[in-house]
């Protein structure tokens, strides 16, 4: 399959990764009022919109604040840098068991988006803020430092994110020390992209 490359598609059709895509069985058609509502609310805090990993992901001063995902039984709105968030409202979810920080807002349906509206807001503009300011997380030693390309890539497909956190703690550093190899960012993500088969198997990175 081929990742979408315009936005429109995402909305109608679908992120292109699975046979899914453009079918009324995929998931963006089952969540469609939900996601043009929470996609509104994005783009009414001022931020500037694009297709990423073939899903609507969120942009402001160079920086990527959020990105829009959607699966069988929910979609969501998650953030990249969700370590900097202060998440006042208690609404920010782990993607798993094994995620650092609490990165993601689930929805169900459309009226929640709706009622939430204003705290998604503000949560983004406060990214936002950080994205003006410069501001960057702060590595945390006792965790495996991920590759930018990988933190990006998780936070862009719910699915593989759920993959690599189920993953032991070796496996996982396989894949940073095989990422962290390439110098060239489009190249980990290349090799992100031939990697989900053995990471969605279970697999480490140098495992057949």
């Amino acid at each position: 399959m081929t990742m979408i490359t315009d936005i429109e598609d995402y909305f109608t059709k679908g992120c292109g990764r699975c046979p899914r895509f453009s079918t009324p069985d995929c998931s963006t058609q089952q969540w469609s009022a939900g996601l043009e509502v929470l996609r509104a609310v994005c783009l009414d805090a001022g931020l500037d919109e694009t297709v990423k990993w073939g899903h609507p992901c969120y942009v402001h001063a160079g920086r990527n604040i959020a990105i829009i995902g959607a699966l069988r039984n929910e979609f969501r709105l998650s953030f990249f840098d969700a370590s900097l968030m202060k998440d006042p409202d208690g609404i920010l979810e782990k993607q798993g068991p094994n995620t650092a920080h609490a990165d993601m807002i689930r929805f169900t349906d459309a009226a929640r988006v709706a009622a939430l509206a204003p705290t998604v807001k503000s949560y983004l503009k406060e990214a936002m803020g950080y994205a003006e300011a410069g501001v960057r997380p702060t590595r945390e030693s006792h965790a495996i430092a991920l590759p930018e390309a990988l933190i990006e890539a998780l936070a862009a497909d719910p699915d593989l994110s759920v993959a690599f956190d189920r993953l032991t703690p070796g496996r996982r550093k396989s894949y940073v020390i095989h990422l962290n190899s390439a110098k060239k960012k489009e190249t980990q993500m290349a090799r992100i992209e031939r990697a989900r088969d053995k990471i969605f198997a279970g697999k480490g990175a140098m495992e057949r």
